[in-house]
């Protein structure tokens, strides 16, 4: 049980799922329709293409690839999964945003290796947090999220105690991932693709305010 969740980690989860809510809702406008920050609808997709062994067959691996790489990079810079002051977030999220930086550079072009890139930097993020006071926690998709809050909703009816800072966790997470998708979906409507400038600019600016709490919190 959370027994007690500082406010850092509440904002900086809702700030992430809100990078990686606007980051998907962009690539499903624009790339090709195809969500970039979770896999299992892609996964999906490459087992249809395997069966069918079309020209997507390739692209769909790529794809499911660059988010597993993305996730090995968190494991270069980041020594532990669980959730915890001092790590080196900052490192990971100016490399997630030099990663979404190159993935506008190339998409702008009409390369759609950009793509690659755009999944690489969600592996990258959905790796940087995943456990916190044995809590799961991710931040770029809502699966595993909205069926915890259902299992703690079902035991609290079962008579169980509710852990409150666990579901307010996991209700930060979710109101930042769909607020993010309406942003996204904004931005792209006036933007198009340069909208992914906007997740390229929150990764840095999140990152830098990460080293100055660090900086500033107590010792």
């Amino acid at each position: 049980m959370i027994s007690k969740l500082p406010r850092w980690v509440e904002h900086g989860a809702f700030l992430l799922a809100l990078l990686a809510g606007t980051v998907n809702a962009i690539g499903l406008l624009g790339f090709q329709h195809q969500s970039v920050s979770h896999i299992s609808g892609t996964v999906t997709l490459l087992g249809t293409s395997l069966y069918l062994f079309d020209q997507q067959t390739l692209h769909l691996l790529w794809v499911v690839l660059s988010f597993l790489l993305g996730a090995i990079l968190s494991g270069v810079f980041i020594e532990s999964t669980a959730l915890k002051l001092g790590r080196r977030y900052g490192v990971a999220l100016c490399f997630e945003s030099g990663l979404l930086l190159l993935a506008y550079l190339l998409l702008k072009e009409g390369h759609t290796s950009g793509q690659y890139l755009a999944s690489a930097a969600c592996g990258l993020q959905n790796a940087m947090l995943t456990t916190f006071s044995g809590a799961v926690v991710r931040t770029t998709h809502m699966t595993g999220i909205v069926t915890d809050l259902g299992i703690m909703i079902g035991a609290r009816l079962r008579g169980e105690k509710f852990d409150y800072r666990k579901a307010k966790l996991f209700s930060f997470i979710f109101a930042g991932f769909l607020l993010g998708g309406t942003a996204g979906a904004g931005l792209y409507a006036q933007l198009s693709i340069a909208a992914l400038l906007a997740p390229v600019t929150l990764a840095l600016c999140l990152a830098f305010s990460y080293w100055l709490y660090l900086y500033i919190s107590p010792k």
